[in-house]
């Protein structure tokens, strides 16, 4: 047996040291609620440009995180194009770019989706509902149909960040 593949053995590794495989590991519990309670939350960070493309990006880079996570991806795929559009469009100053952060709460199971702009003084206010005819803020209300709660957070200086939580199954 020694080092050569074993083809019982999973992708045909070799036994652990000291004989161990993993069919040994068959009368280990599977109670991984401890564990997974001492595990960090998972999060996602990336700096993304003022501009358009950049919020474009943003979305295309959220909803393939989220898949490799391994979550569902639709509703805050939107969210976050919504959001990174208002941070290009109303939250830009040359020369500054916006920060997209995706964080899961394991304990929660809450996905927290964050975008930093660097114009606290430009806080978003979503239209009343029904009003059409607003030039601005309809996204926010394509956010508030789709989170299950939203806000904004001042800092840190000179930043705000628009964010957005949604509740995930089981």
């Amino acid at each position: 047996m020694g080092d050569q593949p074993d083809s019982t053995r999973p992708y045909g590794l070799p036994a652990w040291p000291g004989g161990l495989d993993s069919r040994a590991l068959a009368d280990v519990p599977h109670d991984t609620s401890a564990l997974e309670l001492a595990l960090p939350a998972r999060e996602f960070t990336v700096q993304m440009p003022s501009t358009r493309r950049g919020a474009h990006r943003a979305r295309t880079i959220a909803a393939h995180q989220l898949r490799c996570w391994r979550l569902p991806y639709d509703s805050a795929a939107h969210i976050v194009a919504e959001l990174a559009a208002n941070a290009a469009l109303h939250g830009r100053v040359p020369g500054r770019d916006f920060r997209l952060t995706l964080r899961v709460n394991r304990t929660s199971s809450v996905l927290r989706i964050e975008v930093t702009d660097a114009r606290p003084e430009r806080l978003p206010e979503a239209p009343a509902q029904g009003d059409g005819a607003a030039e601005c803020g309809r996204g926010l209300l394509l956010v508030t149909a789709l989170a299950d709660r939203w806000g904004v957070t001042a800092g840190p200086v000179p930043c705000k960040t628009v964010w957005a939580e949604l509740d995930l199954p089981g």
